[in-house]
């Protein structure tokens, strides 16, 4: 396994450290650049960098924003937060795409009402396209390094923003034709740049929220995912089926439950086996996969008919065998299994009772006539235990 994979599946802490630590590289080079951009826009007249310059701004508020949300869904899960703190990235996330939409909108609107007076506005000076061409140098390597971690990390807060950046870079180009546009006698293309750097910021934004809004509403897995894992469940040993196969994602990683169909007649703990063992084969050969709950099933509990709710509960059963076997011997133990809307019931007595083998074959002729009386109950079975003497 690479190194690359190594930090990708890292403890929550080792990946608050480098999510934190790019962060750190992140904020300074915003830092530097919000300063230039507002001052150096409000010095040369250019109303694209100044708009620029709040972009770069909220860049700085997102990068605090995702150092808090690292530190906070590091911690592990406690009894408030069984499934530990993942989610607060995504709550991160929402208020970083809302905050952008925000953003984005005020500079659409703000560059349109400037565009109507567009004569009213002092010339660009060429310090402003100078910031410009450095702001799109500096944000595009900024992205570069972003996406590399964001990407080891498989950490959605970090790729958003990642990609918060690398609008910020493209949406500099822009400021660039725009005062470039503006220093050849065009002012009105500083505007116009400023106002597409505003919609394109809101439509990032947007997606943003609504990415995080599907999370914290459990929108499922894409179906490529899911069908993977139902692969990988269906392929362990003693998984005859599956339905009700869910999904939700808990940040950048996700969570599962299914219910499995098993042989009705195996013991509870191999079925309990089964279900570790296809839980755990899911974890392994599924990295995002933060944890599975796999609950056995005999049959499709789907079907309304075969509702084993519907059918009494083993006091009340064990109230309507009594009359069934009466004249027998106490049993050592039933067995009940509720299937196809019925019951089946498995008798053990000791061998010791029966060691003439037609006194067992009796009993169960005089079983099989009284069960007739009962329609709930499809079958009954006596059995005897072999011990070594």
């Amino acid at each position: 396994m690479g190194p690359e994979n190594d930090l990708a599946v890292g403890t929550p802490s080792e990946r608050s450290v480098a999510a934190q630590k790019a962060t750190w590289v992140s904020v300074a080079v915003n830092l530097v650049m919000t300063v230039a951009q507002l001052i150096v826009g409000w010095l040369a007249h250019s109303q694209s960098l100044i708009a620029h310059g709040l972009h770069s701004f909220s860049d700085l508020l997102s990068d605090f924003l995702v150092i808090y949300a690292s530190r906070q869904s590091a911690h592990p899960a406690d009894q408030a937060h069984p499934y530990g703190h993942a989610r607060v990235e995504t709550a991160a996330t929402l208020v970083l795409g809302m905050s952008l939409t925000l953003i984005g909108g005020g500079i659409l609107w703000e560059s349109g009402m400037r565009l109507q007076h567009v004569e009213a506005l002092p010339g660009v000076e060429l310090a402003a396209f100078w910031v410009a061409v450095a702001t799109v140098i500096s944000k595009e390597a900024l992205y570069r390094y972003l996406i590399r971690v964001a990407e080891k990390l498989r950490s959605q807060l970090l790729i958003g923003n990642a990609l918060h950046t690398r609008a910020d870079a493209a949406s500099a180009l822009v400021v660039v034709v725009g005062i470039g546009g503006a220093l050849l006698g065009w002012p009105f293309l500083d505007l116009l740049a400023a106002a597409l750097m505003g919609f394109m910021i809101l439509h990032m934004g947007a997606g943003l929220a609504w990415g995080a809004i599907k999370e914290l509403i459990d929108t499922g897995l894409e179906d490529a995912q899911v069908e993977a894992i139902r692969k990988t469940l269906l392929a362990t040993p003693g998984v005859h089926g599956l339905h009700e196969l869910r999904t939700r994602r808990m940040a950048h990683q996700a969570l599962v439950d299914t219910h499995v169909q098993v042989d009705s007649r195996i013991s509870v703990s191999e079925g309990h086996r089964i279900a570790e063992s296809a839980r755990a084969r899911v974890l392994r050969e599924h990295p995002d996969v933060l944890d599975v709950l796999v609950h056995i099933d005999p049959e499709d509990d789907m079907d309304p008919d075969t509702y084993a709710t519907r059918l009494p509960a083993r006091d009340a059963l064990l109230d309507e065998l009594q009359p069934l076997l009466a004249g027998l011997p106490d049993p050592e133990k039933i067995v009940l299994h509720y299937l196809k809307g019925q019951i089946e019931a498995e008798v053990f007595y000791s061998y010791a009772l029966f060691e003439n083998g037609e006194a067992l074959r009796q009993a169960e002729k005089v079983v099989l006539d009284r069960l007739k009386a009962l329609p709930a109950i499809r079958q009954v079975t006596l059995n005897c235990f072999v011990a070594p003497k």
